[in-house]
């Protein structure tokens, strides 16, 4: 730009001073946050690399650093079903760490182990809710076609049939337990190391019927090699298309999600809590991280603090009645 005689001198001086103090006027609130983050950002993971928390961590660290302004650091602590990464976060004093955790972590944890060393309601912020799956109840390739057929054969079977979890205390255990209240059942409860061998436990006729993600289902479905008996979401889902919500074959009321969720210590500020929960509220909205996310088995949410709250309050009191009915304890 050609300078004229009108910018020298001390008119030049006076605009080039108002033009600093209007930025400094614009750049005040951001500064006021006291430059937060300062330094990368770690988001702490409570299961293996590869797995599905790792997988959604993964698929938000790029995107949230880049609405942060510092690096995010997926960090692996494996162990306890997610309660040791919690743990870790609900300790940090440091300001930079996050945790992405599933639904067990932020609700039912102390009550399936009272040594657990967090309370998720005392230690942990929540920040936001990332993604919901409804479970499909799924049944052995031999039992019948029909839902109803399904559900009147295992009230029949009494005792005689078995059902598959990933372990005590995991959601596939507790929604199995509530599902035998809501429909009579009396089928006997075998834990597994994890969801992969429920499943070969099905084909090899072992377990009858299990509470499976979509993600893990729906193959086996699609190939008749098991049979989606129903969701267990208040309706139908295009994780799994064509399946009949439980409540459309005659259990109305039944209701069960897992989800995951991004929290923090509960030391970290309001205001910092509120600005990573806006960010992921608009990341998991963009096309690119939703679609990741679906083929992951997610239906994202991106809710606000208080969202997440509530949804932490409410399964955890219609839970906890089920875990104190069973007295499950976590192993």
């Amino acid at each position: 730009m050609q300078t004229t005689w009108a910018d020298k001198g001390p008119n030049r001086q006076r605009r080039m001073a108002l033009r600093l103090l209007a930025g400094a006027a614009i750049a005040g609130p951001v500064w006021a946050q006291g430059g937060w983050p300062s330094r990368p950002l770690r988001l702490v993971v409570g299961f293996p690399p590869g797995s599905s928390p790792d997988l959604t961590a993964r698929a938000l660290a790029d995107p949230l650093a880049q609405a942060l302004g510092q690096p995010v650091v997926v960090e692996n602590r494996p162990g306890a079903g997610g309660n040791i990464a919690a743990d870790v976060v609900a300790r940090a004093r440091d300001e930079h760490t996050l945790g992405l955790m599933i639904n067990g972590n932020l609700t039912i944890a102390k009550l399936l182990n009272p040594a657990t060393p967090y309370d998720p309601f005392t230690d942990l912020a929540p920040v936001s809710l990332i993604g919901t799956a409804p479970l499909v109840l799924t049944a052995a390739a031999a039992l019948p076609a029909e839902a109803a057929a399904v559900l009147a054969a295992g009230r029949a079977a009494g005792d005689r049939w078995n059902y598959g979890s990933p372990g005590v205390g995991t959601i596939a255990h507790i929604g199995m337990e509530m599902l035998k209240a809501a429909t009579g059942w009396r089928a006997v409860h075998v834990p597994y190391p994890g969801n992969p061998q429920v499943i070969n436990a099905m084909l090899q006729g072992d377990v009858q019927v299990a509470l499976l993600p979509p993600g893990l289902a729906m193959p086996q479905v699609q190939s008749g090699r098991l049979r989606a008996v129903g969701l267990t979401s208040a309706g139908r889902s295009t994780l799994a298309p064509g399946v009949p919500s439980l409540a459309e074959v005659g259990l109305r009321g039944f209701e069960l999600e897992i989800w995951n969720a991004v929290a923090a210590p509960a030391t970290l500020p309001a205001e910092r809590i509120r600005r990573v929960a806006e960010a992921l509220a608009d990341i998991v909205r963009r096309p690119d991280v939703r679609q990741k996310l679906f083929s992951q088995g997610w239906q994202v949410a991106g809710t606000s603090p208080e969202a997440l709250a509530r949804r932490m309050r409410d399964d955890t009191a219609r839970l906890k009645a089920v875990i104190e009915r069973n007295g499950i304890r976590a192993q």
